[in-house]
C-alpha cells in the first residue's frame, strides 16, 4: 500500500509514491480531450471532413463533459471514490482503441463524446477523495499534484499523438493512446489507498434544493459566463490555429503542431505566481487586466512569422490560466455552501464553451480563414471582459476572510 493512515487522525500520510500517482491520475484524466488537435489536418484530410465537423469533432469531447459533470459527484456520493476513478480512466480506453477502426467523421464524434463522458468521473470525484483521505499539508500538497499532473495531461496528449503519427498512422497512434490509459488504470488501481472516511449518501433531495440555490446565486453565474467565454476563447484559438499553420506558408506536420502545445507548460509556472498576485489586487482587477492580455495574444497570432505566432500563443495562454485563477478564487470566497455541486455546475459551463468554440470559430474559419476566427475570439473576449466589468464585485469580502477555498473547486485550464 501506498501510505498508511495516521495513528493520530487516521487519514492517510504523504508518500512520494503515493504523490506520483496523484499526479498521474490528473495526466490519464486529460490526455485524451484534445489529443486530436495536433493531428486535425491529417483527419480532416483522410475522413474528407470540412472544418465545422472536423472541429466538432473537438468539441464533442467537453460537450460530454459539461453534461454530465454536474451529476457525476452525486454519483459518487452515492456509490463511493476509488472504483469510480479506476473504472473512469479505464473506460476512457475503450472509445479511444476503437477510434482506430471509424471510417467517418461521424463515427469518430461519437467516439469522442463517448471519451468525454468518462473523464469527469475521474476529475470531480479525485478532489472529493483527495479531501476525504487526506488532511493539511498533505491534502494541499496532493491537489497540487494533481493540479499539475492535469496541466502536463492536456499538454502530452496534443505532444504524444502528434509525434507518433510522425511514426505511425493515426489509426495506430490511437490504439498506443489506448493503450496508455489502460496501463494508467492498473496504476491508479494499485496506487491509490481504499477510500476510509467515505460514507455513501443519497440524499438527492437535498442535492436538488441547493441545485436551485445556487442557479440563484448572482456570483456563480458571473463565474460561469466567465468561465464560459475563457474555454471558449482556448478550444477556438488552440484549435483551427492548427489548420492555419498547417497550410500555406507553413505547412507544419503533424510533430511541428504537437511542439507548439509546449506553451501549455506555461501553466504550472504561471498558475501559482497568479495565486500570490490575485489576493493583493482582487479577482474582479485580475479578469480584467487578464482578459486583455490573452486578447492581445489572440490579435498577435495575425503576425506572419512563425516565432510571433508562437510567442502570441504563449501570451494569450498565459492570460487564460490567470483568468482561470481568478474566477476560481471569485468562487472560493463568494460561493460558501454547496461548493461540489457549485463546482459541477461551473464545469457545465466552462465545457459548453468549449464546445460552442469549437463549433463557432469552425463557421468563422470555413468563411473566413484565420483573419475571421480571429475576430470571433476577440469578441467573446470582449463579451469576457465586460460581464466581469458589470458584474463582477470587488474586493467586498477580502481575501483571507471566511472559509478557505473548498479542495472541490473548479478545475484548472487544459
Amino acid at each position: 500500500m501506498p501510505a498508511t493512515p495516521s495513528s493520530a487522525s487516521d487519514h492517510y500520510q504523504l508518500t512520494v509514491p503515493l504523490l506520483l500517482t496523484v499526479a498521474l491520475v490528473g495526466v490519464f484524466a486529460f490526455i485524451q480531450v484534445y489529443s486530436l488537435q495536433s493531428i486535425l489536418p491529417e483527419l480532416r484530410r483522410n475522413l474528407n471532413a470540412s472544418v465545422v465537423e472536423i472541429g466538432n469533432a473537438v468539441g464533442m469531447t467537453v460537450l460530454a463533459v459539461a453534461l454530465i459533470s454536474p451529476f457525476i459527484g452525486m454519483l459518487s456520493d452515492a456509490f463511493g471514490r476509488k472504483w469510480l476513478i479506476t473504472m473512469s480512466v479505464f473506460a476512457l480506453a475503450l472509445p479511444t482503441a476503437l477510434m482506430s477502426q471509424v471510417e467517418s467523421v461521424h463515427g469518430l464524434m461519437v467516439l469522442r463524446f463517448l471519451q468525454g463522458l468518462a473523464v469527469p468521473g475521474v476529475s470531480v470525484v479525485a478532489i472529493a477523495y483527495i479531501g476525504e483521505e487526506f488532511h493539511g499539508a498533505a491534502m494541499v500538497r496532493l491537489i497540487t499534484g494533481y493540479v499539475t499532473g492535469s496541466v502536463l495531461g492536456g499538454f502530452l496528449g496534443r505532444f504524444l499523438m502528434g509525434h507518433l503519427t510522425e511514426f505511425m498512422v493515426w489509426r495506430t497512434a490511437f490504439g498506443a493512446m489506448a493503450v496508455i490509459n489502460l496501463v494508467g488504470a492498473w496504476m491508479v488501481w494499485r496506487g491509490l489507498p481504499p477510500s476510509r472516511h467515505f460514507v455513501a449518501s443519497a440524499r438527492f433531495s437535498d442535492n436538488l434544493s441547493a441545485l436551485g440555490q445556487l442557479l440563484r446565486n448572482p456570483s456563480l453565474r458571473v463565474a460561469c459566463a466567465l468561465g464560459f467565454t475563457m474555454l471558449f476563447s482556448l478550444v477556438g484559438l488552440f484549435t483551427f490555429v492548427n489548420l492555419h499553420l498547417a497550410a500555406a506558408p507553413y505547412r507544419f506536420s503533424s510533430g511541428d503542431l504537437a511542439n507548439i502545445f509546449s506553451v501549455y507548460l506555461l501553466g504550472v509556472v504561471v498558475t501559482p505566481l497568479a495565486g500570490k498576485i490575485i489576493p493583493r489586487v482582487g479577482s474582479r482587477r485580475t479578469v480584467l487586466v487578464s482578459v486583455v492580455v490573452a486578447a492581445l495574444g489572440v490579435l498577435g497570432t495575425l503576425a506572419v512569422p512563425v516565432w510571433g505566432i508562437v510567442v502570441a500563443l504563449a501570451v494569450s495562454a498565459c492570460g487564460a490560466f490567470v483568468t482561470q485563477s481568478a474566477t476560481m478564487s471569485f468562487i472560493a470566497h463568494r460561493v460558501t455552501s454547496g461548493r461540489s455541486l457549485a463546482s459541477g455546475l461551473y464545469y457545465a459551463a466552462y465545457y459548453c464553451g468549449g464546445f460552442v468554440g469549437a463549433w463557432g470559430c469552425g463557421m468563422a474559419y470555413d468563411l473566413g480563414g484565420w483573419p475571421a476566427t480571429v475576430a470571433t475570439l476577440c469578441s467573446m473576449q470582449t463579451l469576457g471582459w465586460l460581464i466581469a466589468w458589470r458584474f463582477m464585485p470587488g474586493l467586498a469580502q477580502p481575501f483571507g476572510s471566511g472559509a478557505p477555498p473548498s479542495p472541490s473547486g473548479p478545475p484548472p485550464v487544459r
